[in-house]
């Protein structure tokens, strides 16, 4: 059973940097596409990054060229570095590998 913990969410001022990290559990992080979502007030989560487990990377548009997602499978860690942050960008984000969902970690930016 896989458990994730994500964390560094922060208040940031538009154009600061954050970095989120989601940790797991288990012995299966390896072999699963990890995929980091968002939530922002009153409106669906949706999709920003995804990783799969060889390391290819796919983005929504909103965050490509700002956000970098990336995994560490010895450590069974995932990040998301987010730069030249947005007020928009402002919600609960969460992790998910396989069908296992983080806690969420809040985000706000906001000067």
């Amino acid at each position: 059973q896989v458990q994730l913990a994500d964390s560094g969410g922060n208040l940031v001022q538009p154009g600061g940097s954050l970095r989120l990290s989601c940790a797991a559990s288990g012995s299966l992080f390896s072999i699963y596409d990890m995929g980091w979502y968002r939530q922002g007030p009153g409106k669906q989560r949706e999709l920003v990054a995804s990783i799969t487990s060889g390391g290819s990377t796919n983005y929504a548009d909103s965050v490509k060229g700002r956000f970098t997602i990336s995994r560490d499978n010895a450590r069974k860690i995932a990040y998301l570095q987010m730069n030249k942050l947005k007020p928009e960008d402002t919600a609960v984000y969460y992790c998910k590998l396989s069908s296992t969902w983080g806690q969420g970690t809040q985000v706000t930016v906001s000067s």
